[in-house]
């Protein structure tokens, strides 16, 4: 179709040519203003570039309200100024808004650090997955919880699994006996700790109760034999004497257990020495309660996690460590006490182990000839943070007489009151 031009008729300017023109000439007027400044900075990268641009469209779109707004008061018709208000908004860098790039909803980002994300965390154990060996109803799972409240427990069936299982992220902590105060010392788990990589970040004290659990109805006089935790048969040896029980004595992984495998089995001529909480949890009975040789009987538990903690100085503190040497004699272990005594570090456990790696050490004597001895590692617990520096200077005196030192961990101690009390 052709055009129809007719000369008696005059074409009438078009208002919004002219705002584009005053847009246009307005822009060119910033950007000679802003010369100066980008001068040198415009090409060296590209986020001085975007900010350029986004200054430069911040002004043209600020002009263009202006102008519209002034020019809507001279117009008749509304409805042009806010048409021309929206196509200059389109016509900066030919986007509607002055975003270079598109912002998401505000909803859905993530929302900024306050001082309450950084105060410290909820008491430790609120939601962590504790370890301990055996299953529900052992003692090691009330010091669990002791340790850790609402925590979720996982039982596993031997202390290496326990290891195993914070080691591979299957559990946040674990929570394992070492020394009782009537039995001694676990050492199973001492070697377990030399063993792996795990830290310790924490100790509690578990007072134990034992009783003498059997099916209902079964009587004293009618059991063959009783099946515990070596360390609790240990710990009831002189008790189930006077009570008259001459039978055949089992040892089971852990006391629970032996509570459980009575119960699954039906087993009315065996008993079982556990906590009153397995007796309820597995439909037996209590025939004696409180069968312990001492009434002051408590486990010492370590809480063991994959990273260390930060030692501080603001409460009482104690230290794991283990250390060889490879030199006869004792002198050395005395120069090893006497870098405690000489700084007023009390030490409140020292325990030997045979070295698993070279258990025998041969030695030449002209006069006797060839004799052999053991090649122990020491486990020693002082008390003392690592974050003081005479804990510090003993260590590093330590080094200087050893062939090996660990440090296993630096924790707070249990300072919990305590008094033989019934374990539920």
């Amino acid at each position: 179709m052709q055009s129809i031009s007719n000369p008696s008729f005059k074409t009438l300017p078009d208002p919004s040519h002219h705002r584009r023109r005053r847009s246009h000439n307005y822009s060119l007027r910033v950007l000679s203003d802003l010369r100066p400044s980008l001068a040198g900075g415009i090409g060296n990268c590209r986020s001085d570039f975007r900010s350029s641009c986004a200054i430069l469209s911040s002004k043209v779109f600020l002009s263009q309200q202006q102008q519209d707004s002034s020019s809507s008061s001279s117009d008749n018709a509304g409805d042009s100024s806010s048409a021309s208000s929206s196509a200059a908004a389109a016509a900066v860098n030919g986007h509607v808004s002055l975003d270079l790039v598109p912002v998401p909803d505000q909803s859905l980002l993530p929302k900024p650090l306050t001082i309450a994300d950084l105060s410290p965390a909820p008491m430790h154990g609120s939601c962590l997955r504790v370890a301990y060996q055996g299953v529900p109803g052992a003692y090691s799972e009330a010091a669990a919880g002791k340790a850790y409240p609402n925590c979720e427990a996982i039982p596993c069936d031997q202390f290496e699994v326990a290891f195993q299982a914070v080691e591979l992220w299957i559990a946040d902590r674990a929570v394992l006996p070492v020394e009782n105060s009537l039995g001694g010392s676990i050492h199973r788990n001492y070697d377990l700790l030399l063993r792996h990589r795990l830290h310790i970040v924490g100790e509690v004290q578990l007072p134990v109760h034992h009783c003498l659990l059997a099916l209902p109805g079964v009587r004293k006089e009618h059991l063959t034999r009783v099946i515990s935790h070596p360390q609790a048969l240990a710990q009831c040896e002189l008790t189930l004497t006077k009570l008259g029980l001459n039978v055949a004595r089992e040892a089971v992984d852990d006391t629970a257990g032996a509570a459980e495998f009575v119960a699954a089995n039906n087993l009315r001529d065996t008993a079982a020495i556990a906590s009153a909480r397995a007796a309820d949890l597995y439909g037996m009975q209590v025939l004696a309660d409180g069968i312990q040789d001492d009434s002051s009987n408590v486990t010492r538990f370590v809480m063991l996690a994959r990273e260390p903690i930060i030692p501080r100085t603001d409460r009482p503190f104690k230290t794991s460590i283990v250390f060889a040497h490879d030199r006869e004699g004792t002198s050395v272990l005395f120069k090893v006490l006497s870098a405690f005594a000489f700084r007023n570090i009390s030490l409140t456990k020292i325990e030997s182990r045979p070295h698993r790696n070279r258990p025998i050490r041969l030695v030449d004597d002209a006069n006797v000839g060839t004799a052999k001895h053991f090649e122990y590692m020491f486990y020693v617990d002082f008390e003392a943070s690592m974050a003081e520096v005479r804990a510090q200077n003993a260590l590093s005196e330590i080094q200087e007489f050893t062939s090996f030192l660990r440090v296993l961990g630096s924790y707070p101690m249990d300072m919990t009151p305590w008094a033989p009390s019934r374990c539920d």
